[in-house]
């Protein structure tokens, strides 16, 4: 738990300031291509934690005691007196079109962030679950649309699809276009098959990131031979004399068709005693174990015995793929990745102000530091999958139009565009001031989500 607990501290604060780093170092070189003079590079709030001077300005390199944001400080004559012989160099001075590129360069080197990390990772490969479906539920979307186990989602509506992944993307931007969307199938013994998914009787509440479950299409739980693979020698397994390689042939007489099975009894069975019957070299053995009892998502109790499947590779390759490609198709398929996700979290935002999206999506530290530690503690890949994510997410939020944001500051430029003189300083200040009202709103709205998933799990 206390591990766990520090690599959480640890995955979000550095995902923290590699965003914002990322960021601000945009403003920060755009703002130097065109000769504004840089004052203050900081990363985060309040009190300066370390701080030095460098560079040909002797710009203040600077870490704050806060690291929810930064900024970076030029030379402006809206806030200080400057020398005659370095006007130039202040930002207020500078034409519109390079007071544009400066702000704008923040949040595209938050998309650059996210293209770069995509791409070395379908450089690297990227393991993913082939899109095998499970029995949906009773009368649900996907019941009623004839999809069966063991159909591979093939197609969705014009796109081809290589994992679940893929085609979660797809099916939650089918859901905020409130569309109907076709779905193509193929069984194992090679038959076809088109789904029409109506995606518009989803209600707003539904349309979210597990919009598959609602949907109801879920991973195909494949059956998983009931032989062990590791085992925790302290764990109930290990003390009972529980070898990898051993099959589990029964439990308290009942035979086992498959891993699942044997997790079911098991989870069923905290603090009791369990009669397992192993199959070992051709040979039948009982060995007796209590599982121990810990406590799952939602503080129920469930036996755990400390031992992990042993998967036949036969059925890794067949359910599981890795998404590689060479140097050019990864830049590629990275663009276009990134597109695809900048233009779903525009998406997502224009339908929660419109009502057709929860507004339970909104997220704020505490779901994003535990999503930092769940994704460090499953690896590297899902760790940098999560920062392409946010990185995207943080130059999208920066770019809407709210004052004090990256996006409102474009929003006065276009103004200035349209009536040929700069935003007043009264107006500046009034629509500022709107701006912190909103931005405290929002980043009070989304802590408040965050307690209420802490407290409903």
């Amino acid at each position: 738990m206390i591990q766990a607990g520090i690599t959480t501290v640890f995955a979000f604060l550095a995902a923290l300031v590699l965003l914002i780093l990322f960021h601000e170092w945009g403003h920060y070189f755009v703002a130097r291509l065109a000769g504004v003079k840089v004052l203050r590079f900081s990363i985060g709030f309040g009190k300066s934690l370390w701080q030095v001077r460098r560079g040909p300005d002797q710009t203040e390199w600077v870490i704050g005691a806060l690291p929810l944001g930064g900024y970076v400080r030029m030379l402006d004559e809206r806030e200080g007196p400057v020398a005659p012989e370095e006007a130039h160099r202040a930002f207020n001075r500078q034409t519109l079109g390079r007071r544009v590129a400066i702000v704008l360069a923040g949040p595209l080197a938050n998309f650059l962030l996210a293209f770069l990390i995509y791409w070395g990772l379908f450089l690297v490969g990227v393991p993913g679950l082939k899109p095998y479906v499970d029995t949906p539920p009773p009368a649900s979307l996907a019941a009623q649309a004839g999809f069966s186990a063991g159909e591979r989602i093939t197609r969705v509506g014009q796109k081809d699809v290589r994992t679940w992944n893929e085609a979660q993307l797809l099916l939650i931007d089918g859901a905020l276009e409130r569309s109907a969307v076709t779905v193509e199938t193929e069984d194992d013994a090679g038959h076809l098959a088109t789904h029409r998914l109506d995606l518009s009787r989803l209600d707003a509440a539904e349309r979210d990131a597990e919009v598959l479950d609602r949907i109801g299409l879920k991973p195909w739980d494949f059956p998983i031979p009931a032989v062990a693979g590791r085992v925790i020698q302290d764990g109930a397994a290990g003390r009972a004399g529980l070898r990898p390689g051993d099959r589990i042939v029964a439990v308290q007489g009942t035979p086992l068709a498959s891993w699942q099975s044997l997790v079911a009894l098991v989870r069923a069975s905290p603090g009791k005693s369990l009669t397992f019957t192993l199959e070992r070299q051709g040979r039948q053995e009982s060995v007796t174990l209590v599982p121990r009892t810990d406590r799952d998502d939602r503080g129920n109790a469930v036996g755990k015995i400390g031992v992990s499947p042993s998967v036949p590779r036969s059925l890794t390759d067949h359910f599981w793929t890795t998404v590689r490609d060479a140097p050019l198709p990864a830049m590629a398929h990275a663009a276009q990745k990134t597109w695809e996700v900048t233009r779903l979290t525009f998406k997502t935002f224009g339908a929660m102000l419109l009502g057709q999206a929860s507004l339970k999506n909104i997220g704020g530290p505490i779901q994003i530091a535990d999503y930092a530690g769940q994704t460090a503690r499953m690896g590297l890949i899902p760790y940098l999958t999560f920062l392409a994510l946010i990185s995207i997410s943080l130059g999208a939020i920066n770019l809407l139009p709210v004052p004090l944001l990256d996006g409102g500051h474009l929003m006065y430029y276009a103004v200035e565009l349209l009536k040929g003189s700069p935003v007043s300083d009264r107006v500046l200040a009034l629509t500022q001031r709107v701006g912190v009202l909103l931005l405290t709103a929002l980043m009070a709205f989304a802590l408040y989500n965050d307690i209420q998933r802490l407290l409903t799990n």
